[in-house]
C-alpha cells in the first residue's frame, strides 16, 4: 500500500536544522564547561600561590614578634623561650609552613600575637566597618564614572569631556593618603574662613545611640568616602569613555540611526551595553579591592577596618595577624576576577569560545 512520506518538520520526519542547532548548543555548553574548569583551576592555583607568598614574604620585615609581646619589659631567655613555643616560633621554618597551610586549608589562621585572640576573629570583627566605608565609596565612583565616561564619549572633543577628562587624570594620580590629609586639613581643622565641618578620624564620636548612631557615623564617612571616590572614579571614566569611543564607529549604530531612532537610545540601548565588558572587568577587581579596603585611607583617617587593622599588625610584626589578612586582600581580588572570567561568557558568546 502507499504511504505519502512526512513532510518535513513532523515528529517523526527528518530534522536536520534542529539536529544542527542541539550540536551547536552541546557544543557551547561543552566550550562553557571547559572555559569554567580552566578558570577555576587557575584561581585554585593562584590562591595556593597566595598561601605560600603570604607566609614566608612577610618573615623578611625586621623585627622580633615576641618581644613586643612583652611590652619592652625586661624579661628572661626562659620567659622568651616559652613565648616562641607558645606560638610555634621555635619550629623550624619548614614545620611552621606546613602547620600554617594544614590550619589555612581549614579556616585557621593562627592566634594574633597582639590581640591573644584568633585572627579570623579580628578579620570578621573589622570586616563590616571596611565593607560599611568602601562599598558606599564603591557604589558612588562606580555609578558616577559610567554615567560621566559615557557622557564625555558621546560629546567627545567637546569642552565638556575635555574637562572632565582632565579632573579624571588629575585626581586618579593623587595619592589617596595626601588627598585625604588636604582633606582634614581644610575641612577638618579648619583653615581661615572654612571651619572645622567634620571629624578628624575614627567611626563614631561615642555615646549615641538609634538614628543619632546612624547620623554620628554617617558624618564621620564624609571626608574618607570623598577621599576614595575622588581617586577612583577617574579609573573607571577613562575605561568606560575609551570602550565607547571604540563602539561609536560600528555600522550598527549607523544603522539603528538611519531607523530614526534618537540619539539618546543610540547610545542607552545599543552602545553603551556593547561596551560594558571592559567596565565589568575594572568593576569586578573594584569589587575584590573592596573587601581587601583601602588600608592608606583608612590609616589617615583611623577608620577601624581591615586597612587599618593591617597597618597596625604590619608595625609589630604580628605575622599570623598579617598573614591572614594578606591572604584575605589576594583571595578577594582572585575571587572578584574569577566571576568576572565566567560571567564574560554569558555577556558576550565570542568570550571563551
Amino acid at each position: 500500500m502507499y504511504r505519502p512520506a512526512a513532510p518535513t518538520g513532523q515528529l517523526n520526519g527528518p530534522d536536520p536544522a534542529g539536529a544542527s542547532v542541539r550540536a551547536a548548543r552541546a557544543r557551547t555548553r561543552t566550550a562553557y564547561l571547559r572555559h569554567v574548569a580552566g578558570k577555576l583551576g587557575g584561581a585554585a592555583v593562584s590562591l595556593l600561590a597566595v598561601l605560600v607568598t603570604s607566609f614566608f614574604l612577610f618573615r623578611l620585615i625586621p623585627g622580633d614578634p615576641v618581644k613586643y609581646m612583652t611590652g619592652g619589659r625586661q624579661v628572661s631567655a626562659e620567659q622568651l623561650a616559652a613565648y616562641r613555643r607558645e606560638f610555634g616560633l621555635d619550629l623550624p621554618l619548614w614545620q611552621q609552613f606546613t602547620d600554617y597551610c594544614g590550619k589555612a586549608l581549614t579556616g585557621d589562621l593562627g592566634t594574633s600575637y597582639q590581640f591573644r585572640a584568633p585572627v579570623i576573629d579580628k578579620i570578621t570583627e573589622a570586616l563590616p566597618n571596611t565593607l560599611l566605608l568602601t562599598g558606599t565609596a564603591f557604589v558612588l565612583y562606580t555609578a558616577l564614572g559610567i554615567v560621566l565616561g559615557t557622557r564625555s564619549a558621546w560629546r567627545h572633543g567637546r569642552l565638556g569631556d575635555r574637562l572632565n577628562t582632565g579632573l579624571a587624570l588629575a585626581l586618579y594620580s593623587v595619592p589617596s593618603f595626601w588627598l585625604g590629609l588636604l582633606l582634614i586639613i581644610v575641612f577638618s581643622v579648619g583653615m581661615g574662613p572654612i571651619p572645622g565641618l567634620f571629624p578628624t578620624g575614627g567611626m563614631e564620636s561615642g555615646g549615641e545611640e538609634g538614628f543619632a548612631y546612624v547620623v554620628d557615623v554617617a558624618h564621620h564617612l564624609v571626608l574618607p568616602v570623598i577621599t576614595l571616590v575622588a581617586v577612583e572614579y577617574g579609573q573607571t571614566l577613562l575605561v568606560t569613555r575609551s570602550a565607547l569611543l571604540d563602539e561609536m564607529g560600528s555600522d550598527y549604530l549607523t544603522t539603528a540611526r538611519a531607523k530614526g531612532l534618537r540619539d539618546d537610545l543610540v547610545r542607552r540601548r545599543h552602545a553603551v551595553p556593547n561596551a560594558m565588558l571592559p567596565t565589568m572587568t575594572l568593576i569586578f577587581v573594584n569589587l575584590g579591592r573592596t573587601v581587601a579596603g583601602v588600608i592608606l585611607v583608612e590609616t589617615v583617617f583611623s577608620w577601624p577596618g581591615l586597612g587599618g587593622l593591617f597597618y597596625q599588625a604590619l608595625s609589630v610584626p604580628d605575622l599570623p595577624l598579617v598573614q591572614g589578612l594578606f591572604f584575605v586582600f589576594a583571595s578577594a581580588v582572585i575571587v572578584m576576577n574569577t566571576l568576572a572570567d565566567l560571567i564574560y561568557p554569558l555577556l558576550d558568546p565570542r568570550v571563551g569560545r
